[in-house]
């Protein structure tokens, strides 16, 4: 299995003639390169082994040579089946199988009798769920590995497009255009103060002269004013009781946790990331110690499904009557349906596998946040088996002056709690709560009765904007439209504020610049494969592969031929300056050229003039919180104050201060001081030397010797002294004084130290350098990091990324050169389906692997290729 947890829990129900062990993730991954994926040979993929997982497969081995079967017990979906395929084909290509019995066990909770149950049901790897899997992952690095560069070249290193994670960016872009464009409308609505049995309550205006009081009847203050007037003319204090409407009205629970919806609610009521609500439902599903060893807590967390099994039904009716009495229970037991199609990642909703350990009970043995969700997670399945709430509800019309075709009619609205049912437990979190007014008590009233009118309020009101996206209402959006699927959110959202296209403000996500940028930048070149219909099509013929329904590489194929020469046609197609979404801001006063703001390698800078003009043009970056979709004529202005002068220190050296690739500083003479807290635009010339003094100070603790004239100092580092010549770095003896240390010593200890290595940037490795803003004169910003395929090429799941291909696997290939791995189906048995469901005809791969005969019966059974073929 995946998780040494897991494996640890699994452990004590198995006992002693079993050895557990965990893969830690996938244990091969493809290789991080162009031509991984071939398009040309029915899309072979090239595998590697996870460098820091190997040492797992070796134990994994080890303990194989001493065992009699194998069981692969990973995760219940697509990736824990790639992971169980993944380990098949590397140990077989070991040898490692030869007169072994391989089996694939699934359990959808980790608890005795569900593991026990498993371990006496094996059944074959799905050829179908791993062919679903590869075709995901293909399509992720074929989109990935060729979007991503063209970003790299239109736009700036270090970006990334991917099938999923664009399509969601594009989601939150448009809803930004939305606030942009968005114009607030003004409207007033008409409420009143009520009196009846020395009971106050309120009222609202429905109907005022014979017509439906609508948001937009009185829009203006003057309009609302007259209605005031009106309205206390005809009432004359006293309003007349018209019809009174009660019912009664029941509220059912919301269904079982899926995916999705634990993490809108875990994001609504615990303030959890997708990503942490992942993490922390994942301990709870592989096992927590509450007094009696590991055991897991919830059942498998990646689900789209909303079925209970009926024995845990049972279980949750029978706790229900004991904690809160027959009348809490519900009169049959609730069956929910999963609006999903394609709801197939696992044959139950988010449960706790035992309803009976209540979270107030194990509260002390759990972590604060595994507390909390497994609370959450508790109330949600007990309560949806529960009582309705009852409410009694009452309308009340009331009639102002005498009725007619011109009458005027107010409305009270009253509810009451009868019974609370379910309500007692949970109840489900909203997104943009709209105001309830319906919840007041109200008196008494019967036709006829008189009721005092005691005040009219007219009160302003503007529309608003549609809200931005939180996190649980994104999870919600990408769901809705069928984008990416549950095992997906997490990574979706971690991917986009990783590559920094959206920031997050009050919980809310805003699109930054770049976002914008490249999300434009898709839509407009790559319109299909951002549209929200196409991609969850994808999903949708993904899933048809998973059932057996859909061949993957003829779906790919289909996928890929438009795909490419639309990349192609766009790299030499489309220029920077087009991608680039510059903005007129207006002219220069002092030069009259003119001033535009856009993205440049480094990041969004304002320009004057064009790389027409005969003198260079002016740059200068946008400060932090600036945008580029609302920056002004005057605050781009502000920026080409820099660098200012300052004045002068003792020495006579002049002082300015001004922002460079690393950030801003204050210059004096030749040497520089980065501003850690001040704005370079406002710092004054008595901070600039307090700063200045800082910094000599530092320095010259930092100074321990040195020989101007051999160019060598020791100074004291972050991680301790060291001796330095500029091009090298040389650790100091332990036993010996830093201060003590001569010439000759310095000089030796450096002819034994290794070289500096520089990148582009002037870091060691190549690695970029610093974030900062950009220089004046240069379009500068926080310099990119190396350029990496980002998690839009999605990595399965796991502890490691994929790095070198392991020489044992290697060896044990059977040939001198490992040829590309089989189709999944010329490894593995499918499991038998209908002949009205048969699919059509696998297609043979360009280099496939001579497979063993099987020996076994429970084995995955190999068939027959020839090299030729």
């Amino acid at each position: 299995m995946e998780s040494p947890a897991k494996a640890k829990t699994i452990k004590k129900y198995l006992g002693k003639d079993f050895e557990v062990l965990a893969s830690y993730g996938h244990v091969r991954d493809l290789v991080p390169k162009e031509g991984a994926v071939d398009p040309k040979h029915h899309f072979a993929m090239k595998y590697q082994v996870v460098e820091r997982n190997q040492k797992h497969v070796d134990a994994i081995s080890r303990a194989l040579k001493k065992a009699k079967s194998l069981f692969l017990a990973t995760d219940p979906d697509r990736e824990g089946e790639a992971i169980s395929w993944h380990l098949y084909e590397l140990l077989k290509a070991q040898g490692e199988l030869k007169g072994k019995d391989v089996r694939r066990v699934v359990f959808y909770e980790i608890t005795k009798n569900s593991v026990r149950d498993a371990m006496a049901s094996p059944r074959e790897l799905s050829v179908d769920l791993v062919n679903a899997q590869q075709a995901r992952r293909a399509l992720d690095f074929l989109v990935g590995f060729n979007l991503s560069p063209l970003l790299w070249k239109k736009v700036r290193p270090g970006l990334s497009a991917g099938r999923v994670q664009s399509p969601a960016l594009r989601m939150i872009c448009e809803r930004e255009d939305e606030i942009a464009a968005f114009v607030a409308r003004e409207y007033w609505s008409i409420d009143a103060e009520l009196e009846h049995s020395e009971q106050k309550f309120p009222g609202k205006l429905v109907e005022y002269q014979g017509a439906k009081v609508e948001q937009f009847s009185f829009t203006t203050e003057q309009q609302a004013r007259d209605v005031e007037r009106t309205l206390q003319g005809a009432a004359k204090g006293e309003l007349t009781v018209l019809a009174v409407d009660r019912k009664q009205r029941k509220r059912n629970p919301a269904p079982p946790f899926t995916t999705s919806t634990l993490q809108q609610e875990a994001a609504r009521k615990l303030g959890f990331s997708a990503q942490k609500t992942m993490r922390v439902a994942q301990q709870l599903y592989e096992g927590v110690d509450i007094g009696e060893g590991q055991v897991g807590l919830i059942t498998y967390m990646r689900t789209d499904s909303l079925n209970l099994a009926q024995e845990a039904i049972g279980q949750i009716r029978d706790v229900i009557v004991q904690l809160y009495g027959a009348a809490g229970l519900a009169e049959e037991p609730r069956v929910f349906r999963t609006k999903s199609k394609n709801a197939q990642e696992a044959h139950e909703a988010i449960r706790p596998t035992a309803a009976n350990v209540l979270p107030g009970d194990i509260e002390k043995k759990l972590e604060s946040d595994q507390y909390r969700l497994y609370s959450l997670i508790w109330k949600r399945t007990v309560a949806c088996q529960m009582a309705p709430a009852i409410f009694d509800t009452v309308a009340v019309e009331m009639l102002a002056g005498p009725d007619g075709p011109k009458r005027t009619v107010l409305r009270a609205n009253g509810s009451t709690l009868v019974t609370p049912g379910y309500i007692s437990v949970y109840q489900e979190g909203m997104d943009d709560v709209v105001q309830d007014d319906s919840d007041h008590v109200l008196p008494p009233m019967k036709e006829g009765d008189r009721v005092r009118l005691t005040g009219v309020v007219p009160t302003q009101h503007f529309t608003e904007p549609p809200p931005r996206f939180s996190e649980a209402s994104l999870v919600k959006a990408l769901e809705e439209y069928g984008i990416g699927r549950p095992s997906t959110y997490a990574s979706i959202i971690s991917t986009l504020r990783d590559r920094q296209y959206v920031d997050i403000e009050s919980r809310r996500f805003t699109a930054t610049d770049i976002g914008k940028i490249v999300s434009r930048f898709l839509t407009q070149y790559f319109t299909t494969y951002v549209d929200y219909d196409f991609t969850a099509k994808m999903e949708d013929s993904l899933d048809a592969v998973s059932n057996g329904e859909q061949e993957w590489v003829p779906l790919l194929e289909k996928f890929w031929k438009p795909f490419i020469d639309l990349v192609k046609h766009t790299e030499t197609s489309v220029s920077r300056e087009e991608v680039a979404q510059a903005r007129d801001l207006g002219k220069d006063p002092v030069s009259g050229k003119p001033m535009s703001v856009r993205m440049g390698r480094f990041g969004p800078f304002v320009q004057i003039g064009t790389k027409d003009d005969e003198d260079k043009p002016r740059f200068a970056g946008l400060r932090p919180g600036q945008k580029m979709d609302a920056i002004t004529h005057a605050e781009a202005l502000e920026l080409f104050k820099l660098p200012r002068k300052l004045g002068t220190t003792a020495d006579g050296e002049e002082i300015t201060t001004n922002v460079g690739r690393f950030g801003p500083y204050v210059k004096y003479g030749a040497k520089y001081v980065s501003l850690k807290i001040d704005d370079p635009y406002e710092i004054t010339p008595e901070r600039a030397l307090e700063v200045i003094r800082e910094k000599e100070i530092a320095d010259a603790n930092r100074l321990i010797l040195d020989f101007p004239d051999a160019g060598i100092q020791v100074l004291n580092g972050r991680y301790g002294p060291y001796i330095t010549d500029k091009s090298r770095n040389a650790k100091i003896p332990k036993d010996k004084d830093p201060k003590s240390l001569t010439l000759e010593e310095c000089q030796a200890l450096l002819a034994a130290a290794p070289v500096r290595t520089f990148g582009k940037w002037g870091r060691k490795n190549g690695k970029a350098a610093a974030k900062g803003a950009p220089a004046n004169g240069k379009a500068a910003g926080s310099t990119p990091k190396a350029a990496t395929l980002d998690a839009a090429v999605t990595k399965p799941r796991g502890k490691t990324a994929p790095v070198a291909l392991a020489a044992k696997a290697a060896k044990a290939a059977a040939s001198k050169k490992a040829p590309a791995p089989a189709p999944v189906n010329a490894l593995i048995k499918a499991p038998a389906k209908p002949a009205s469901a048969k699919a059509p005809a696998k297609p043979a791969p360009a280099k496939p692997a001579a497979a063993p005969k099987a020996k076994h019966k429970a084995n995955p059974k190999a068939k027959k290729t020839s090299a030729k073929k």
